[in-house]
């Protein structure tokens, strides 16, 4: 056989396993995805088969909480992730923190920049940012992230601002290459950052107790669920939730939980 041919049949043997290589991984991207649970586009839940928990922070204004749960987190051998705003990123006296948490292997990524509400609470369909404002803010985050030696590529998870967000915001961070996802119904943990003076305040105990009230009563207990709470909350708030996290940690552990990293919970790609 001459050297031209079989030169030729390896370039087409190499073209179809580069083919059957990326057909397999599309199609394995496409089985995670039907595991997972969506919320207007935005993943909210990870696949039920396992007893993993994703643990996210959010933070913004306040961080007072960041290194009693980097502790926490530490001696419980927990992996989790943590979601900042450009503005939490730029803040001198966060550095340290986020360092520290990037040090001991935890996800760090974006927030928005300025922490905009995307979409009315009243009416979820109309928006109150363009598509300009959207992206530019968002990688405005990005950049506040860079100074962390954190891009775009590492960090492609993202929660948005106030929890709060509708399908076309989804759609615009896809075609920015990022995965929008939130937080897992049914308990109360993102209500830790409400104060006395407001409706929709939840005391600590209760917050607490929701946890395990859910996963008694969902038939997948808490298996594959996103739980957030915020790093840091209104002064305030002096019923402070981040003081039980160890409690409930090792009580979900008991029951044969372990905590994941968003990225590990659905997957890097």
């Amino acid at each position: 056989m001459s050297e031209t041919k079989t030169c030729f049949l390896f370039s087409r043997l190499l073209l179809f396993l580069l083919g059957v290589s990326a057909l397999t991984l599309s199609c394995a991207r496409d089985e995670r995805s039907k595991k997972f649970i969506f919320d207007q586009g935005g993943i909210v839940r990870g696949g039920v088969s396992e007893k993993k928990i994703a643990l996210v922070f959010t933070g913004h204004e306040f961080a007072e909480g960041g290194g009693l749960i980097s502790e926490v987190l530490k001696r419980k051998k927990a992996r989790a992730g943590f979601f900042f705003s450009g503005d939490f990123y730029r803040q001198e006296a966060n550095a340290a923190l986020i360092i520290s948490l990037r040090e001991d292997g935890h996800y760090l990524g974006p927030h928005s920049d300025r922490h905009l509400l995307y979409c009315s609470w009243e009416n979820r369909e109309q928006l109150l940012v363009t598509k300009e404002e959207f992206s530019g803010d968002i990688l405005r985050n990005y950049q506040a992230m860079e100074a962390f030696g954190i891009s775009k590529e590492d960090a492609p998870f993202f929660i948005p601002p106030y929890e709060w967000y509708n399908a076309e915001i989804v759609n615009w961070a896809k075609e920015l290459g990022l995965v929008l996802c939130n937080f897992t119904a049914g308990t109360l943990s993102n209500a830790d950052y409400t104060t006395p003076d407001l409706t929709n305040y939840r005391s600590s105990t209760r917050i607490y107790q929701s946890i395990f009230d859910h996963e008694r009563s969902d038939p997948h207990g808490l298996n594959g669920f996103i739980l957030l709470f915020h790093i840091g909350t209104h002064p305030d708030r002096t019923d402070k939730f981040y003081r039980r996290l160890e409690e409930l940690l090792s009580g979900l552990e008991a029951m044969g939980y372990r905590f994941v990293g968003i990225d590990d919970l659905l997957g890097a790609g």
